[in-house]
């Protein structure tokens, strides 16, 4: 097994890509498995759910420690189960090994690395200010503010990855988003070097390997450029300084998540707060040109879905919204 490990919109679809494109590992899209695993009950627990999850955490705690071996044959069982679908995933694939690109992990590193302990893991990183843009253009067309209310990615995904790169056992890799695109033989090399494999020159030219198999690109988080991109390039690296120049909001919020963000984390994820800071101050506070992106069907739909969450709970077309959820609910019940 080989998971890799990084935030949304870190640059780990185009690292998956690479690395699925050795003949020796299998690169599946996102399988989204160990997270729910996680939030049994045991381990985490979730806060919402068509159970007592109250009482399930109550009564995981109590099974568990009822078990011969405790904890131990808890993590037999979870393993079990994945081991049994991973096998069948890679036995399918007539490949060596199985990697699992899955962002979510990142936020429960603890149990994954107690299930899969002999695992490989590579991190992946990069510029914090790079994966915030990204993902506020990606997911809320620019509403820099509603995307920071959905989710702050970066004070989740931050502390959690430079504590595992920090403490963890297990065996792992660091890389940096910049590095790869940079110099992605190097990079691939290190990778192969740290998993027993030969490097193999198809890495690099991923997108040749993906046409000849009719193979898949797109995964869930991936909603624009990456299906479109054949080899790693660097025009992204920086991207997110022109999207912020003429903004000076977008700079005071990421002035504002920066200030969030502890030094030892950012010294462990790989971009010191001083070269942050320094960058920020090179950003022009006016002539910012923005990024235009064609007009498509996903872009449309971002438009009109940021357009209708606005303000949603407090306006007429919020209350109809949840007038109609109450009347589908009594008809599904």
């Amino acid at each position: 097994m080989i998971f890799l490990i990084g935030s949304p919109r870190s640059g780990s679809t185009l690292t998956a890509r690479m690395l699925g494109a050795h003949p020796a590992i299998h690169a599946p899209p996102e399988p989204h498995l160990i997270t729910p695993l996680a939030h049994l009950g045991y381990h985490a627990v979730v806060d919402r759910a068509p159970y007592d999850p109250v009482i399930t955490r109550r009564a995981h705690q109590q099974l568990v420690s009822e078990l011969p071996a405790g904890e131990a044959d808890y993590l037999d069982a979870i393993r079990a189960l994945t081991d049994h679908l991973y096998r069948r995933l890679l036995d399918a694939s007539g490949r060596e090994r199985l990697l699992d690109k899955t962002p979510a992990y990142a936020l429960v590193l603890d149990f994954l690395q107690a299930l899969y302990p002999g695992a490989r893991y590579l991190v992946l990183t990069r510029h914090p200010l790079a994966v915030w843009s990204s993902y506020v253009d990606s997911f809320f067309d620019g509403d820099f503010r509603a995307a920071h209310a959905h989710n702050p990615l970066l004070e989740r995904y931050v502390p959690a990855i430079a504590r595992f790169l920090r403490e963890a056992q297990v065996p792992r890799l660091h890389l940096r988003y910049e590095e790869v695109v940079a110099d992605p033989q190097g990079q691939m090399r290190r990778v192969c070097a740290f998993l027993d494999l030969p490097f193999d020159p198809a890495m690099i030219e991923y997108g040749s390997q993906e046409a000849a198999a009719g193979a898949s690109v797109r995964g869930l988080g991936d909603p624009l450029t990456v299906g479109r991109e054949k080899r790693p390039t660097t025009r992204s690296v920086a991207r997110w300084a022109r999207d912020l120049a003429g903004n000076p909001d977008r700079v005071e919020q990421a002035r504002s998540i920066l200030a969030r963000l502890t030094d030892p984390d950012l010294e462990a994820w790989g971009y010191p707060r001083a070269g942050i800071e320094a960058e920020l101050e090179q950003v022009p506070a006016t002539g910012g040109r923005g990024r235009r992106r064609p007009l498509t069907r996903y872009t449309l739909e971002r438009k009109l879905l940021v357009l209708l969450r606005r303000n949603i709970h407090k306006n007429a077309f919020g209350r109809l919204v949840q007038r109609v959820r109450e009347v589908c609910d009594v008809l599904l019940r």
